[in-house]
C-alpha cells in the first residue's frame, strides 16, 4: 500500500436529533444524524400515523380513478 494517502481514521461522536450521543470511528470528526436506534419506530416498537387517506384520495383526485 501507498504511504499517506488514506485519511485519518479516528474517533468519531455521532450526535442524533432526539438528543442521544454515542461514539463510532469514522473520517470525520462528528456527524449528525436525524434518526437513530434509540428513537427509530422500529427499534422503540412505536408506529406513527401516516395520513394515508388523504394521499388516496389526491392520487384518486388527480388520476380520476373512482
Amino acid at each position: 500500500m501507498k504511504a499517506n494517502i488514506h485519511p485519518n481514521y479516528r474517533r468519531c461522536v455521532v450526535t442524533c436529533a432526539c438528543g442521544n450521543t454515542f461514539e463510532t470511528r469514522s473520517t470525520l470528526p462528528a456527524i449528525q444524524v436525524e434518526v437513530c436506534s434509540n428513537c427509530h419506530p422500529y427499534y422503540t416498537g412505536q408506529q406513527r400515523l401516516v395520513d394515508t387517506a388523504g394521499r388516496v384520495e389526491r392520487f384518486k383526485r388527480k388520476y380520476g380513478m373512482k
